[in-house]
């Protein structure tokens, strides 16, 4: 696929005829502001497509700016039975996830 670049004052000026390029499959675009990049626009049809690896892509740059912050201030660290607490009271942990958590022995049997 064509990869079409757009001054954001250019796609300001022109973004129906922005959207219509994406859309339609001709190009992605991606505008720039004073000559950097700074968005892309794709068609609907491959951000769907692409949305599991980039929530994927953004949870490991949270990760990493945690892991870097940790390693400025370990004090900043989460105690691993706080995470369990705040991941069951959210409802994204349920007994067969602490199940198999203790298995793996990944968690203590108290926690």
């Amino acid at each position: 696929m064509a990869i079409a670049t757009w001054d954001s004052n250019d796609a300001r000026i022109k973004w129906r005829e922005l959207i219509d390029t994406a859309a339609a499959g001709v190009a992605d675009v991606v505008i720039t502001r004073y000559g950097k990049p700074v968005a892309a626009v794709i068609d609907y049809e491959d951000f769907l497509a692409l949305q599991e690896e980039l929530d994927d892509l953004r949870a490991a740059k949270r990760a990493d700016a945690a892991y870097e912050e940790y390693l400025r201030d370990p004090s900043t660290a989460v105690p691993w039975e706080e995470v369990l607490a705040e991941l069951v009271a959210q409802g994204k942990l349920d007994q067969k996830d602490m199940a198999s958590l203790l298995a793996e022995g990944k968690l203590n049997a108290d926690a």
